[in-house]
Parts: structure tokens; sequence; C-alpha cells
């Protein structure tokens, strides 16, 4: 008897296989895959690029209508509500922010960003006029003393209220606000507006001791032993002088300290001629200061602009018709269409009467006689901005400002200073070596106010662990505000059952799961190379209209200057959000899907980040649900 040998003949793989080959070629076979869509949440460039942290995405979204209040809600709230989750200041910050977020809109790529700040101020102005407020978290027993009462220590106070904690802010001054009441004219912030913004975080129950410095009039040590944590957030308001020969001259002043003088009602006119060297907004707002100011010509001693300011000492009421459109000129070591000052703020200027000179550094001041300043000498710089000999000159002068950086006033403080006038700051924003102490704020590094709200709602994070004794963890690579499902799926009553954590095979139609949904945006933002941007159509930017002052009528004009949006006009505007990076509804996937794999979700089961779901059964993975995608947020990824 015989044995019958097997038959092998058959071979999965063949000579060659060994060999390593593209994935790419492995998966496809004509116009299927063995990918299947996934849903991918990531972060758009506008809030990567948010130093506040805001989500934008989010309340554009509400506004347009994509996204829906609960019931009972006005979107206007529910949009106030979602971009106070970072920033408790969205008027404010509507007027006065550079935004950042709009030079990294993902529409730059079409015709032009959304106007991002201009339907901020929309809502923020809404909600001012509607009396919206805060609620504060269940009290914890904990108290935080914060030292400085500006946009960083109370936007510190507001997120640390959520959080059930006693806040107490000493404020120097005799009222809150810092540089935005100090530094900032009323026609670019008004100051009803400030007011309402303040009184909503102090209506939280943050108590308040004004024209009280610590150190001075509070020892550092009793706010070690009354409070649980201290936040050191005292801004960053001492000028620079310049560095140069003769710069010590009585009526060489700071841009600071100018516009403290004019926000404190003390400073009423200038003298001759003033100039402002800078290139930032603090020198474009003291030119235009100035220009409003006006300069009188028949002036006494005792009220020479450098007397009034250096010597808390007041103008007496000196009438507009008195005045003379004062001959303000800035200087900048940039040339003018790269100065860090504001785009619109530098045009305003320049319509309003104010010179600018690029391109130039002061080499020295010239004393006169009477032991003054007469003349600022300055010299031309090439295109690097390298000194060009021989291109010096005098130029004559009256007051020299200079607005060209800040330091903290450390006085009772100085065991914080880190030798520049300023305090160290980790990544959560704890002092180093001072346990239990943090810091917020331009005195770390002058900057935006966006930039100090940021930092404000990180360091609340880092206070609360440091409260509760629980180790600070590592921030997130895109450490911003992001839609949150799990949130939505509970306020639409839609959150998974509960799950008992056993171990079970097949979950497609488990209730206890979120399927087919993966949410990178702590890792990653969106670019528009993701995006299908055929699908968006150009749409003109809905735009803001402005006061136009000129030099005609700018002395003793001090309205505000910008007219917000209509209602009708910010939803325009944030329609034209492309949504990035988040599904806005548009239907593509489920009308151009040849397999009807996609499919709308029922609206029962429907919400934000939930409008559609893929049938796998039907599914060949042909990607082309994923490429007509607007907002990038469908990816093929390995599935079954």
């Amino acid at each position: 008897m015989t044995s019958r040998i097997p038959d092998f003949t058959f071979r999965r793989y063949k000579d060659g296989d060994d060999r390593w080959q593209r994935m790419t070629d492995r998966i496809f076979s004509g116009d299927r895959s063995h990918k299947c869509p996934t849903y991918v949440h990531r972060t758009p460039p506008c809030q990567g690029s948010c130093p506040s942290g805001e989500d934008v995405r989010g309340w554009l979204g509400i506004v347009r209508g994509v996204e829906k209040p609960p019931k009972g809600v006005s979107w206007q709230e529910y949009a106030f509500r979602r971009m106070t989750d970072a920033n408790p200041f969205p008027s404010t910050m509507g007027r006065v922010c550079p935004a950042p977020c709009e030079d990294g809109c993902n529409r730059n790529q079409l015709e032009d960003h959304i106007g991002i700040n201009s339907v901020e101020q929309y809502v923020g102005d809404f909600a001012v006029q509607a009396g919206f407020g805060f609620t504060s978290g269940p009290d914890t027993g904990k108290r935080v003393a914060i030292i400085g009462g500006g946009p960083a220590g109370l936007a510190v106070a507001y997120q640390l209220r959520r959080q059930g904690h006693a806040c107490t802010v000493f404020e120097a001054h005799s009222q809150l606000g810092g540089m935005v009441v100090w530094g900032i004219p009323g026609y670019r912030m008004p100051r009803h507006i400030v007011a309402a913004e303040i009184g909503r975080v102090l209506a939280m129950g943050v108590e308040v001791r004004l024209q009280t410095m610590v150190g001075r009039d509070v020892p550092v040590a009793d706010l070690e032993r009354d409070y649980d944590a201290v936040v050191l957030a005292v801004g960053a308001q001492r000028g620079r002088a310049l560095p140069i020969a003769g710069a010590d001259a009585p009526n060489c002043l700071s841009g600071v300290a100018f516009l403290d003088a004019f926000n404190d009602g003390r400073l009423k006119a200038v003298t001759g001629r003033v100039i402002v060297v800078g290139g930032g907004d603090t020198s474009v707002d003291v030119a235009t200061v100035a220009r409003r100011l006006g300069r009188i010509t028949a002036i006494h001693e005792k009220d020479r602009p450098e007397h009034v300011i250096i010597n808390q000492t007041a103008h007496d009421v000196i009438e507009t018709a008195a005045r003379q459109g004062a001959d303000v000129l800035l200087l900048s070591r940039s040339p003018i269409h790269n100065m860090s000052a504001a785009k619109h703020e530098v045009e305003d200027a320049l319509r309003e009467g104010v010179e600018i000179m690029g391109s130039v550094a002061p080499v020295g001041v010239i004393i006169g006689h009477d032991g003054r300043a007469s003349h600022l000498r300055i010299q031309h710089l090439s295109e690097t901005k390298t000194p060009i000999p021989g291109t010096e000159e005098d130029l004559e002068c009256d007051i020299i400002v200079a607005a060209i950086g800040q330091v903290g006033n450390l006085v009772g403080l100085e065991s914080f200073d880190n030798g520049r006038g300023l305090i160290d700051a980790d990544r959560h924003y704890q002092v180093p070596k001072h346990r239990g102490y943090f810091v917020v704020g331009d005195v770390i590094k002058p900057h935006l106010l966006t930039t100090v709200i940021g930092q404000a709602a990180v360091a609340a994070e880092s206070i609360n662990s440091y409260l509760a004794d629980v180790p600070l963890g590592k921030r997130p690579k895109v450490d911003v505000r992001h839609f949150d499902l799990m949130m939505k799926l509970k306020e639409t009553g839609l959150q998974p059952e509960a799950y008992n954590h056993e171990q079970v095979w097949g979950t497609a139609e488990a209730k206890f799961a979120v399927h087919n949904y993966e949410d990178r945006a702590a890792q990653e933002i969106i670019s528009s190379d993701m995006l299908f941007l055929g699908h968006f159509k150009y749409a003109e930017r809905n735009k803001r209209s402005y006061h136009h002052i000129d030099s005609a009528n700018v002395v003793g004009n001090f309205a505000e200057r910008m007219v917000p949006l209509t209602e009708a006009s910010a939803v325009n505007e944030a329609t034209r959000c492309m949504n990035c990076g988040m599904c806005f509804e548009c239907d593509n996937c489920v009308i151009f899907c040849p397999q009807e794999a996609v499919k709308k979700t029922p609206k029962s089961q429907s919400t934000t980040g939930r409008y559609v779901y893929t049938d796998y059964a039907r599914c060949v993975g042909c990607h082309i649900c994923a490429e007509v995608c607007p907002t990038g947020y469908i990816q093929m990824g390995m599935g079954g």
C-alpha cells in the first residue's frame, strides 16, 4: 500500500514576496481599499494661534447656527459662554486684540480671513447690554492672594472663582483695570465697557483692596500667612528710557507715564513738537493722544507736560478753542509697513496727522541752555537695520516720549526680580524656587492682552492642582480650549450608557462607547492642505466701519472710532468660517458616497460632531468621502 502525498501546489506567497512593498500599493485594488472613513477632530489654526486659547471655531459655529444652543438659551448667550470659558473680557478683546488668530485663519488661502475679533466684539457688547453674568464654583475653603488688578490678575480671579477658591485682589491704583485703563486711551477702549466686564468678575465674590501696594502697605509675609497661594500679576508699568546720552533730561518721558497721566485726567495739553520713539501699539497710542490733546503756545512753566507727568500734578482746565493741532513725529527702527503696531492703528494715526518716519534710530539727545532736551539726534538705518554713516540729523523737539519697552515695579517684591525688572515663570506659571507663588502677565515679558489672559487660565489650573496637592501634569502640545464631544453629548442627553468595564468583543452596536471618532485636538492643528478648498465660494468680509477722524477734527475728539457689527453682519461673517477640523453638516460625504455607506445620524441621536456615520458593511474604502470633506474631518484609516 502506497501512501498518498498531499498536494501543496497552492502558494499564498510567490518568489520575491519577501521584499518590502509600499503600503499604499498593498491596500488599493481598483476603486477599493482596506481603509475606511474615520472622523478625526483637530484644532483649527485660529485656535492654535490664539494666546488666550479660545474655542474660536466653536463659538463661530454657534453664531452661524451650526451648533444649536440648549432650549431657552439665545445663541448670543451660548456663544458668550463658550468664548468666556477662556476669556472673561470678550468686548474688550474684540476691540484691542491684534487678532493673531486671524493671521492663522485658513480662509487666507482663499481671499481673506474671518473677522474673528469683530464677531467677538458683537457678542461681548451684546452680553454687556443683556447683563450676562458669571457663576462661582462650590466653596473649597482655599484662599488666593492676587497682587495686581489688571487683566491678568482679574482673569486669574475669574478662573479661580469658577473653581470655588476665594480670591483677594490687591491693587496699588485707585481703580482696577491695569494697562487697559492706564495704558489704552478711551477712544480705543470705552471705559463703560471695561467697567462692565470687570464688574462681572467682581460679582462672583472677588474681594478687592484698592490703593494697597503689597511690599509697602502689606508685608509679603502677611500674604504667606493668610493665604494658601499668591499670584504675582503686577504688570509692567514702568517704561524703559532711551539708551542714549542725554536721555535723562526732564522732558524725556516714557510712553507708560505719558498715557498714565492722560488716562488719569492730569495731562490735558502738550507744548511744542512731540517726538515719540517706538513703533508698537503704545507708541501709536501716545502719538494719537498727543494729536487729540493738541498744543498750546502760551504756557506757565509749572504746566509743562513733564512736570504734570513726573510730579503727579494736573493741568488746569484748558479750553479746546485755545489749542492747536499738535506737531507729532513718530520714529520707528522698522520701515513703516513693518511696524509692530496694528496696521489699522498706523493708518488711523497717519490720517489724524501724525508724521511717521521709519528706518531711523535715536543716537543722542541734545540739551539746550535751560537743561531740557532741545533736539533728538537720529541716524538712518539700512534695510537690515544697520546704521548708515553720514545720515545723522537733529530733530527739534519739546518733548521726547520713549515707548521702547516696559518693566515691572517690583518695589517691595525685590526677591522675585530676575535682574531685568521682570519675574521668571515655568511652564505652569509657578515662580521657580518660591513654592506657592505663581506669576502671570506682562511682568513675565510684556506682550499682548490676549497672551496674559491665556497665561491666567493655565496658572489657575496649576493653582487648583497645587491647592489640591495634585502633581502638575504635562501641558498639552496644543494648549487651548477644544470642543468636547462628551460634554456635548451630555448636554443633549446622548451620553453613553454606563459600562461595567468587562472585556467584550464586537462593540459596534454597544451604547456605552463613542464609535468612529478620534480626538487629536490636543496634538494636531489642521492645515489648509488637509481641506477641500474647492467647496468654498468667494465671500467678501463683513468689516466693521470706523468714524474716520482726520487732522482737521482730531483735536479734542475722544469718541470711539470703531463701529461694531450688527447682528446680521456678525452672523454673515461667522458663516464665512470653514469650520476646519470639524463637521459643519454640508452633506458632501452623504451625497457623493457611491455605496450609500455614509449616512446621516438619526435626528434623535445627532449633535455637533455626530452628524454622520458610516455603514461599514457597505463601505469599500474608495476615499471619495474624505476627498470631498471641506473641513478635513474625515480621514481614511485601516478598518475591516
